[in-house]
C-alpha cells in the first residue's frame, strides 16, 4: 500500500531535481524543463494530499497549475524561438544584451 508519505517523498525529490536544474543550467530550454518538473512535483503533492483527505481541492489546484504551465510553455517557447533566431544560441549569459 502506497501511503501519503511515499507520494510526498516523490514530490519532494522531483522538486529538488527541478530546483537543481534551475540553479545549475544555463540553457533556457533546460530552465523551462526544470520549471515543469517543479510544477509537476507540486501537482503530485496537491493531488496526493487531496486524495488522502477525500477532498477535490487538491485536484482543482493541480488543474490550475497545469493551465498555468501550459501558458508558460506557449509564451516561453515563442520567446525562445525568437531569441534563437536572433542570437543563434540559448545560453542565458547572453541575455544581458537585451538592454534597451
Amino acid at each position: 500500500m502506497i501511503s501519503l508519505g511515499h507520494y510526498l517523498v516523490l514530490s519532494g525529490l522531483l522538486f529538488c531535481i527541478g530546483l537543481a536544474g534551475v540553479l545549475r543550467r544555463k540553457n533556457i530550454l533546460m530552465l523551462f524543463f526544470s520549471t515543469e518538473i517543479m510544477l509537476n512535483a507540486v501537482n503530485i503533492g496537491f493531488v496526493a494530499i487531496g486524495s488522502f483527505m477525500g477532498d477535490m481541492n487538491g485536484q482543482m489546484f493541480a488543474l490550475f497549475i497545469i493551465a498555468i504551465a501550459a501558458s508558460e510553455v506557449a509564451i516561453g517557447l515563442g520567446l525562445v524561438i525568437m531569441w534563437f533566431k536572433k542570437h543563434k544560441t540559448l545560453d542565458i549569459d547572453n541575455l544581458n544584451t537585451m538592454k534597451g
